[in-house]
């Protein structure tokens, strides 16, 4: 049979791709859709280009309808992306919340479900595992080598809510907290159930998420297990905006009330209440979450000041847009009334400072997830308080090597920050990872087109190379 000599060719691929990929040293994940989690076959894993580790399974035809119940707001099946440990970390795992904002109402909700914050279909099936997931030694001391997990986030509820919208002619699905369920039962045979110790983490409505979850995660590995939480930019204040009036709270509300999320919120806030939507703050659920867990904010987070703090319908004329793009240009007036938003920070944080178990890195910094960016989570001129770093200290906490409590001065004091004001604040981090179809950075676009070259090498090479038998 007549075949063409591969080895010179696999010599030049590699060469091409294999080489850029040593020097660059970041890890990319694909993803794994729940559902053809469950089938045979699914959550395989293979190396790929970029030193990228791969569960891309694709989408079956037609959905079982058993699996209606734990679906994004379209319908489309829940996913997260794994990256397995190894050696002395394959004992330990990251799980951690993707964030993304909320919606509270049918339109809102509508238009998400279209996004990639409402179905899988929408999307990247690539993600770039950086900071608190990264797999390099350097970047992340402490949990390089434990299996390290990205729930997507796709239900727009905090993994909360658990109903459902007739919307016209199609349904909306609130089906967060059973995302949750199934997304860790799926988790538990493929080396969960066995891990040793945990870290559950999440960023903005994903840390948010944290706080809900962490009692749960616990008790579902026991006490054997070692739990503890970290949340990062999800500590969303029930405070008063510029005006006197509280934006945060009526939209929490009508969000817990439209995603049926009361059933699912801590049992304990609940019966001390008599308003459930409170149980969606962490400032009142604290107090019951019995797992250690950790803080990680800006008091000056940029989410909450542009939208419940200097929401737009308070600042019509758009006195405060410069200030809010950049911290520089805020005035001095401006500055005090900022100091109100820290200040509210720290007398909900104050109880909880002295309780077992807590950790906090409260900066002054004008920021909105830390953990997830290399570059605020640990690198040489990463946010720093008394010359700790987030990863120093949050790794300093989970290891009970020190207290793990650092609170800044007010703002200007720290000059650490890196005062990055996110280019969109729709409730993610606003930092994308590279272009419009894949979250690659855009250092990879070079790899990328440096392989594309070579291959077309290899095309018109070929064409002058002689078939033989082998």
């Amino acid at each position: 049979m007549a075949q063409r000599h591969w080895p010179w060719r696999l010599a030049v691929f590699v060469a091409a791709v294999v080489t850029p990929v040593a020097a660059e040293e970041r890890l990319v994940v694909g993803m794994t859709l729940l559902q053809a989690a469950t089938s045979t076959g699914a959550g395989e894993e293979f190396f790929f280009f970029f030193s990228c580790s791969i569960d891309c399974i694709a989408p079956p035809l037609a959905e079982p309808t058993a699996n209606r119940r734990r679906v994004c707001l379209d319908g489309s099946p829940p996913a997260y992306h794994l990256h397995r440990g190894s050696g002395g970390g394959a004992g330990g795992w990251v799980l951690q919340f993707e964030g993304g904002g909320w919606c509270n109402d049918a339109p809102s909700c509508a238009e998400r479900a279209g996004t990639r914050r409402g179905s899988t279909r929408s999307m990247d099936s690539l993600e770039v595992f950086s900071g608190l997931l990264s797999n390099d030694p350097d970047m992340n001391p402490d949990f390089y080598n434990w299996n390290r997990v990205k729930l997507r986030y796709c239900d727009g509820g905090s993994f909360a809510g658990d109903s459902e919208l007739r919307n016209g002619s199609s349904v909306l699905y609130f089906r967060g907290q059973r995302i949750w369920d199934a997304i860790i039962s799926d988790l538990l045979p493929k080396g969960l159930a066995k891990a040793q110790k945990v870290l559950l983490s999440g960023c903005s409505a994903g840390g948010l998420a944290t706080f809900f979850h962490c009692d749960d995660l616990k008790g579902r590995l026991g006490d054997a297990v070692t739990v503890k939480c970290l949340s990062d930019a999800g500590f969303f204040l029930d405070v008063d905006d510029i005006t006197g009036n509280n934006t945060v709270e009526p939209f929490f509300r009508s969000l817990v009330a439209l995603q049926g999320a009361e059933k699912n919120l801590n049992k304990d806030c609940l019966s001390s209440t008599d308003y459930p939507y409170q149980c969606f703050f962490p400032q009142y659920i604290l107090p019951y979450i019995r797992t250690p867990y950790f803080i990680l904010n800006s008091a000056y987070d940029v989410y909450q000041f542009h939208h419940n703090f200097v929401p737009p319908s308070c600042d019509p004329k758009g006195q405060w847009s410069h200030c809010k793009s950049d911290p520089g240009a805020c005035s001095t007036s401006q500055i005090a009334t900022l100091q109100g938003l820290r200040n509210a920070m720290l007398t909900a944080l104050k109880p909880f400072q002295n309780e077992q178990g807590v950790g906090m890195f409260i900066n002054s910094c004008f920021a909105h997830c830390q953990s997830e960016l290399q570059e605020t989570w640990l690198a040489p001129n990463s946010p720093r308080l008394h010359n700790k770093t987030i990863a120093e200290l949050v790794g300093e906490w989970y290891f009970e090597r020190g207290p793990g409590i650092e609170i800044d001065c007010a703002y200007p004091c720290d000059s650490t920050c890196h005062n990055i004001i996110p280019s969109n604040q729709n409730g993610d981090s606003g930092i994308h990872n590279g272009g419009p179809c894949m979250n690659i950075p855009p250092k990879f676009y070079s790899i990328s087109l440096q392989m594309i070259l070579y291959l077309s090498i290899l095309h018109i090479a070929e064409q002058f190379i002689i078939s033989y038998d082998i």
